[in-house]
């Protein structure tokens, strides 16, 4: 599908991933004039009429708005996210199916997947048990999604696809420390250590766990590739396909920020799986998308924008 002179809606467009999405949206040569990408004070996507105004007249959507936020911030808030990230999907779906959109990309997460499934996770692991309690509200909202997707897609040939992504991290990133996810979180933490002279920082878990982080930039291109190439019902996992250990991860941003404080663990706020990995060659074999940036590159730039930003 060639993106040139469709008129395009772009949920959650002015968010961490959403700004990277509409650059490259540009880049492909799609005219600023035919997207709409309204903020979340224009548009509450949990109202039907306004997904329905929202997708009148457009010939994709791409669906990244979402309510989430770091491990912790999932604690207490398990209604909200299942219900406010389903009831987004359910009516954008619907809506765009009744408007007559011709493709809907829908982002979901590594959330979905169940807590014990085989590392790296496989597409075809998906359904085979339940996620990892803490994020499973949130994790089974995007599931939900992709049960619409896969039934509009069934019953009324409604071309609909579904991304199963991985952490993101890069310039832009929420460091709220109530709601960041670890990089933009450890970032500030040694920043701050830095600044105040502490001799330590304190870092939750025990160093094991092992994460797989995306950057931004791969991530907005891997998501315009599917949307461009891929046409099939069936999930697909994108992300950088690599892992590093929390300990590793925390050694590496001390080293890049030259800050030599001691690390202490914090065991009891240990929670979330043990290893995040993707297996992510159906993406490069569908689209062919392949993660470009190493991450020590992206942590750079990350850690640079950090330091600019908060000056």
């Amino acid at each position: 599908m060639d993106l040139k002179d469709k008129k395009i809606l772009v949920t959650g467009a002015h968010g961490f991933l959403g700004k990277q999405v509409l650059k490259k949206l540009l880049e492909r040569g799609v005219k600023e004039g035919d997207i709409f990408a309204p903020r979340s004070q224009e548009c509450d996507f949990r109202n039907r009429t306004v997904c329905d105004n929202a997708v009148k007249g457009k010939d994709i959507v791409i669906h990244l708005a979402a309510k989430v936020g770091g491990l912790w911030y999932h604690v207490g808030r398990s209604g909200e996210l299942f219900y406010d990230n389903t009831i987004m999907a359910l009516n954008l779906i619907d809506a765009s199916y009744r408007a007559g959109v011709k493709k809907f990309t829908g982002l979901g997460t590594v959330c979905e997947y169940p807590d014990l499934a085989p590392i790296p996770f496989k597409e075809d692991d998906l359904w085979n048990g339940y996620p990892s309690e803490i994020t499973a509200p949130y994790g089974l909202s995007k599931r939900m999604m992709l049960v619409a997707s896969q039934s509009y897609n069934v019953q009324y040939g409604f071309n609909a696809i579904h991304l199963l992504q991985i952490n993101l991290y890069g310039p832009g990133d929420d460091f709220d420390p109530k709601s960041s996810h670890a990089i933009p979180a450890l970032i500030r933490r040694v920043y701050e250590a830095k600044r105040d002279g502490k001799d330590f920082i304190e870092v939750w878990g025990d160093g094991t766990a092992s994460r797989e982080f995306f950057y931004v930039e791969d991530a907005a291109f891997g998501i315009i590739l599917a949307t461009e190439r891929y046409d099939k019902p069936n999930p697909v996992n994108l992300g950088a396909g690599r892992t590093i250990s929390i300990k590793n991860l925390v050694g590496l941003i001390c080293k890049l920020m030259d800050y030599k404080g001691e690390i202490r663990w914090d065991i009891s706020k240990a929670g979330g799986q043990l290893c995040r990995q993707l297996d992510v060659s159906l993406a490069e074999k569908e689209f062919g998308f392949k993660a470009e940036t190493t991450f020590e590159d992206g942590l750079k730039k990350t850690i640079n924008w950090f330091i600019d930003f908060i000056k």
